[in-house]
């Protein structure tokens, strides 16, 4: 005689698996609904309309990786709003020459008070050079220059590399960006969801390492720089 199977039982068990899925169910949709709301935030940070620094600095450090960032800098250099720009992530095998045929009105300029760093592969790397110069050249206050979509991130780093340096913040904002509200551009939702990713690795990582604990390094994918013939390593 072929037995029935025990509904009851198989029942009880369902209902077992069930509330023992449901936590991680939760779990995952609180993280989903933390996630995006985070998203939202830094999305609306992100600054639409360029505006002058409010005051002068020391020097100036414009990260590559962007179009028009180099230019924007040598803007703020050329109306007394820093002694001396660094242009942070250059390409090793670019040098002034490179830069002057995509911003020739700036020949004095760069011959006498820009400065090139070769060694920073990414953002965090941008922050450790910076501190460098900033130091070797005796500066208190300091410009940043990097595109509206890197700034959040710049900002981490750098302060955490320079806690003790006055940092005015001066987001790049380019014609593309103006263009067309990035939300509806596939490739610019991409962009900020990217950067916001990245922002969240750069704050674990500044606040692990208050605690000595040292976050593996994240190499970053190069980005193109608008100033120098070769694709920049500083990424953005």
């Amino acid at each position: 005689m072929t037995s029935r199977p025990d509904h009851s039982k198989i029942s009880e068990a369902e209902a077992q698996a069930r509330a023992g899925g449901w936590p991680v169910t939760r779990f995952l949709f609180s993280f989903l609904v933390i996630f995006l709301a985070g998203f939202a935030w830094f999305a609306s940070q992100l600054r639409s309309e360029e505006s002058k620094p409010a005051r002068h600095a020391d020097g100036i450090v414009v990260l590559t990786g962007g179009a028009s960032r180099v230019a924007d800098a040598l803007d703020l250099l050329s109306k007394g709003y820093g002694k001396r720009l660094l242009i942070s992530g250059v390409h090793p095998s670019n040098g002034i020459a490179d830069i002057l045929r995509a911003q020739p009105e700036s020949q004095a300029l760069l011959k006498c008070c820009v400065d090139l760093d070769r060694s920073a592969v990414n953002t965090r790397s941008n922050a450790t050079e910076t501190r460098r110069w900033v130091k070797e050249r005796g500066f208190h206050s300091l410009i940043v220059v990097t595109s509206n979509y890197h700034m959040p991130r710049a900002t981490v780093e750098l302060t955490h590399a320079m806690p003790d340096v006055d940092l005015i913040f001066y987001p790049v904002v380019s014609d593309a960006w103006r263009g067309e509200s990035w939300w509806n551009n596939p490739a610019g939702v991409r962009l900020v969801a990217l950067e916001y990713v990245k922002y969240l690795v750069a704050q674990v990582r500044v606040r692990l390492a208050a605690f000595g604990i040292n976050f593996p390094e994240w190499e970053e994918q190069p980005g193109k720089s608008g100033a120098v013939s070769k694709p920049s390593r500083s990424a953005g």
